[in-house]
């Protein structure tokens, strides 16, 4: 595990105050740097997005247990497109209308958990 994303990993989120904003184009590309396996970028830098493939049902639904988990501990939550052998999880944060640290945070530790 890299440095970045262990140092990431191991952040917790906390509330955001109401002046938080989106992250600027500078801080996502910082970020997604970060991410390893790398996540996807939405054009619009609103949301980020990546998918794991499992071999089967049990596998799939074993991981969307282990991000429900991260989901309840960060009281951050993902959408999630759920299939028999794929998962793609899809963050951002409503109350900034894009990206905060969050989305990251919680990227970081299902890449962790996936690994594991």
């Amino acid at each position: 595990m890299s440095e970045a994303i262990d140092k990431l990993s191991s952040q917790q989120c906390g509330n955001l105050s109401a002046d938080v904003r989106a992250l600027e184009h500078e801080d996502v590309i910082r970020l997604s740097k970060d991410l390893d396996p790398p996540w996807s970028l939405d054009t619009e830098e609103r949301s980020i997005s990546h998918s794991y493939t499992f071999k089967n049902y049990y596998q799939t639904m074993a991981f969307v247990n282990v991000i429900a988990q991260i989901a309840h501990q960060q009281d951050h939550h993902p959408d999630l497109a759920v299939s028999y052998n794929r998962c793609t999880v899809t963050y951002t944060t409503h109350s900034v209308g894009g990206l905060s640290i969050k989305d990251f945070i919680c990227a970081a530790k299902i890449n962790v958990a996936q690994n594991l």
